[in-house]
């Protein structure tokens, strides 16, 4: 016979996967051209204003947050504009559900009056176009920004799983 008596809380959860959350800001201007950061921790590519939940924090907030931590700026991010679900990586990294947020449109003037880097994280910030996001950004993030583009400008919010939706 089989024990049924169940695990405490503690230890069930503990028998779950991982699963990893973040969210990020998209900031564009009226030409749809979205601010791109260069990361000192990393060589290969640029990304999104953006980072990990902490835990307990919800992703609006978390996404308020690194736009706070690494653009020196306060911010109410907007409507949601995508989900997108990473599947676990052959690298090790668990399973990622990223949380992508409108940041409103801005212009290449405020954000050099208002943007104030985080030194030790992030080396210089740009407003980049799609072409210019080809050449920057991993795949994985030129496709993600590519329905952020869409999703701003049919108001819609789109499900993505490995920055495709379901119709590619």
């Amino acid at each position: 016979m089989v024990n049924a008596t169940p695990l405490p809380p503690t230890e069930y959860y503990a028998t779950l996967p991982i699963n990893l959350a973040g969210a990020g800001v998209i900031l564009h201007d009226e030409n749809q051209r979205i601010l791109l950061v260069r990361p000192r921790y990393r060589t290969d590519t640029w990304e999104i204003p953006g980072g990990g939940l902490e835990h307990g924090e919800h992703p609006r907030q978390a996404a308020a947050r690194e736009a706070r931590e690494e653009l020196g700026i306060d911010l109410t991010p907007g409507r949601l504009l995508a989900i997108d679900w990473v599947p676990a990586q052959d690298d090790g990294r668990p399973p990622l559900a990223n949380f992508l947020f409108d940041a409103g449109e801005t212009t290449q003037r405020w954000l050099e009056d208002n943007v104030h880097l985080a030194a030790d994280e992030l080396a210089e910030w740009q407003l980049v176009d799609a072409v210019q996001q080809e050449r920057l950004l991993m795949p994985l993030l030129t496709r993600r920004l590519r329905h952020c583009t869409s999703a701003l400008i049919s108001g819609s919010t789109k499900y993505l799983l490995n920055g495709h939706t379901d119709a590619e």
